[in-house]
Order: structure tokens, then sequence, then C-alpha cells
């Protein structure tokens, strides 16, 4: 099903099938947990009329020291969000790429441990039926399948839906989203899903997450 049809995640960073360069965790090897976290409303302030611009961006609450705290707990950050504003032609991916340089750049200055390891994002509109675009779970399965593949370094072969078999176990990975859609994605992908209040974010869980 990894077909041209079924309208897949794009990458933030370039490629879909090219490696990741990830840095060390804090605290020893990686064990397998990711922490897949939508964005508007989890790491920055939402808008009804999207986020158009870096300068319109805006981090919530110690959000930075979240992700710190789940990468020091030895989660990869993988970030899977919705942007049909490209799909409807309302900007262009390389505008996304500059509010998300523009993200990293934030959380880096106010915690330089809060590396977020992957973006992927679905530039579709809702009525394209994508697989990558949330609830469906196209953009959780390229992102444990980019990540697993970087840390072992072998060759990135994506495959999705029923063609994907042996997956590995979620059981200690985690979904943060601020929507329904988001704990929907969750549910379709088989890993468990926290809603946090949009106006507060990932601070919200953070304990929930790390068992604290």
């Amino acid at each position: 099903m990894a077909c041209d049809c079924m309208l897949l995640p794009h990458r933030d960073d370039g490629d879909l099938n090219s490696s990741l360069e990830l840095k060390p965790l804090p605290n020893g090897p990686w064990k397998g947990k990711i922490a897949y976290l939508d964005r508007d409303g989890v790491l920055n302030q939402g808008s009804e009329n999207y986020i158009n611009s870096p300068d319109e961006l805006v981090i919530l609450p110690e959000v930075s020291n979240s992700v710190a705290a789940l990468r020091e707990a030895g989660f990869r950050i993988c970030i899977v969000t919705n942007q049909s504003p490209i799909g409807r032609g309302i900007w262009s991916s390389e505008n996304l790429h500059s509010i998300h340089e523009r993200m990293r750049e934030l959380l880096l200055n106010e915690n330089s441990n809060a590396h977020l390891d992957l973006i992927l994002y679905s530039p579709y509109a809702p009525w394209d039926g994508s697989w990558a675009r949330k609830p469906n779970p196209g953009m959780l399965e390229a992102g444990r399948q980019i990540i697993d593949a970087s840390e072992n370094n072998s060759r990135i072969k994506l495959k999705f839906g029923i063609d994907w078999k042996d997956r590995p176990d979620e059981s200690c990975s985690v979904m943060v989203g601020d929507r329904g859609v988001d704990m929907e994605a969750a549910m379709n992908f088989g890993v468990r899903g926290i809603r946090c209040d949009p106006d507060i974010g990932i601070s919200q869980v953070i304990s929930m997450i790390l068992g604290d």
C-alpha cells in the first residue's frame, strides 16, 4: 500500500526515505520509545486561521522543558501535524519549513536538550482522503519506521497499512494531541493517546507520560 495514491506523509527536512542524523539521548541508548506529538495546541498556540509565518509562532509555556524531559526519559520526538494550507494553496512547504526552523530555534534557546528528532506533516486537504492525514495513522507509521531504521543504520523502506507486518511494540510510546483526530490516529496506530488542553499544551500531561 506504499503507493502515491495513498497520499503519503511529507518530511520537513527532506526526502521521506532518507536517513536521520539522530542526536544522542542524554541518558543512554534508545530503547524504542517514541513520543508522537501533534504541533498546534501541544507545542505552540494554535489559530483558526493557521500559523502562517514564523512571526506568528508562539511556543506554549514549559514546552522546551517538557520535550527535554521526554528525551531524558529515553523518548525520541516525532512531530505529526496536519498542514492543509499547503494542499489548499494558501502557502508552500518552504513556508512551513521556515515556521519549523523557528520552532526548533525557540525550543533550543530555552533548553539545549529540546531537540525534535523528526517532523512529519500531511499537506493534504481533508477531502483528499490521505492516509497521512490524521485521524489516519500514516504519519505515525512513517515516524516509527524512519526512526527505527536511522537508529539501526539500515535502509528505509516504508510500508503502510496492511502491507506493514511484524510491527514493533508501541506499549511504551505515546501520542499527545489536543483534538479528537489525534486520539483517533493514536487508536488507529495502536499507541496510547493522551489529550491536552490546547491553551496549556504538553506541560499539562508530561507527568502523566513520565509516571511522576
